[in-house]
């Protein structure tokens, strides 16, 4: 009897920003470095194919416009059958972006790997609520939203869906920036992520029991506090141009089995 393998993927290359490095979510295997979705969905998409590959292009700070420029070419070359595209967020966040612009950069890369016969994976992002600090930029995140179930639609290509995340509105799922997730948050978007391949994972769902309620009082002195470390300056960084990313390179720029693109 033939054993046929889980998935027809032999090749992932993920490209990104800071979500898809991986922050907030330290690698237990390898200290002071960070594992996140990305890590996970490669990890499960190794077992049972053993000459499977990953790397991960990502690039703290990057706009979109960044990540396609420069990621895009160098994850062609690399001849990938599975390709993650997780990029926008640190352009909805800031006053002027147009998330209609935003969304033609994305088709167009999208456009390069399908023809290249590449299964693609892009991102919708999450629902900030209405009533929290990020409620402002809702309405861009929408649009840039059905601009990719658009693009998903027009090229067939999936789309990991993070708005749809009810677990996502969940603090815990955040780490305390609340821009990136937590552990758990990765966790869910990688488990996310594989049931959009229909790949089954060892990703079980998680049990969370019921926060607290908490005052208003409270939760605005909270709101004020992280606005005032976190939202602030990140904010205004972006106004004055000033990115992370040419601190940084990509996260494992190699495709090899996901133990030997580890760091040290």
């Amino acid at each position: 009897m033939v054993t046929l393998p889980p998935h027809p993927w032999k090749r992932f290359v993920a490209l990104g920003d800071s979500f898809t490095e991986g922050l907030d979510d330290p690698d237990p295997s390898d200290p002071g470095n960070y594992r996140g979705w990305a890590d996970l969905v490669a990890h499960e998409l190794s077992f049972g194919v053993p000459d499977f590959t990953y790397a991960n292009l990502a690039v703290r700070g990057q706009r979109l416009r960044q990540v396609i420029d420069t990621q895009l070419g160098p994850a062609l070359a690399l001849g990938p059958d599975l390709v993650s595209i997780q990029a926008g967020g640190n352009d909805l966040l800031h006053p002027g972006a147009d998330p209609d612009k935003l969304a033609n950069i994305l088709n167009g890369a999208v456009c390069s790997l399908r023809v290249r016969g590449a299964t693609v994976v892009i991102f919708a992002g999450p629902d900030s609520g209405r009533s929290t600090v990020l409620g402002q930029f809702r309405t861009k995140i929408a649009v840039f939203n059905e601009n990719v179930r658009g693009i998903a639609e027009s090229h067939g290509a999936l789309v990991a869906d993070l708005w749809a995340m009810t677990e996502l509105h969940d603090p815990r799922m955040w780490s305390p920036d609340r821009l990136h997730p937590s552990p758990l948050g990765h966790l869910a978007v990688a488990a996310m992520v594989l049931g959009k391949l229909q790949v089954p994972h060892s990703l079980g769902p998680q049990q969370l029991r019921p926060l607290p309620p908490r005052d208003r009082r409270e939760t605005w002195s909270q709101n004020r506090l992280w606005a005032r470390e976190y939202l602030m300056p990140y904010l205004v960084r972006g106004i004055s141009r000033k990115s992370r990313s040419n601190q940084f390179g990509a996260k494992r720029p190699v495709p090899a089995p996901l133990e030997a693109t580890r760091r040290r």
